[in-house]
């Protein structure tokens, strides 16, 4: 299961923030499908220019990672996000999938908590601030 520890976007901010909202859906939604483990999603509007959403998730494996991610992309793809930057795919240690105002980061666990990008914007895995 997943946690957005920040709340949920402002309900004034009209069509982008309902299209943010579901980029968001669509991505907690595969990666629950894809039994991602730890999922976080961090609210980061007004807090970054690059992102509205950052959403963090661990697999069990580099070949968990790879295939969440490939996964990912081919229904971001698929519902209209064609131009979605990936980054780590050749070692699945750490990949990083840019949809624009959705950034996704998946992890093994080890390589999670040695960068900790929860702490990093003050956010636990359990959703604790």
């Amino acid at each position: 299961m997943h946690s957005r520890p920040n709340g949920e976007a402002d309900s004034d901010s009209g069509e982008l923030a309902q299209s943010t909202q579901d980029l968001e859906a669509l991505v907690l939604n595969a990666l629950d499908d894809d039994k991602a483990e730890d999922v976080v999603a961090i609210d980061l509007t007004g807090k970054s220019s690059v992102t509205d959403v950052m959403v963090i998730a661990s697999g069990r494996s580099n070949r968990h990672v790879g295939a969440m991610a490939d996964h990912l992309v081919r229904k971001l793809k698929d519902a209209g996000h064609g131009k979605v930057a990936i980054e780590g795919l050749k070692t699945c240690d750490w990949v990083l999938i840019d949809a624009g105002d959705v950034i996704v980061h998946l992890f093994r666990p080890e390589v999670r908590s040695f960068y900790d990008l929860e702490k990093m914007w003050s956010v636990s895995p359990d959703g604790a601030s």
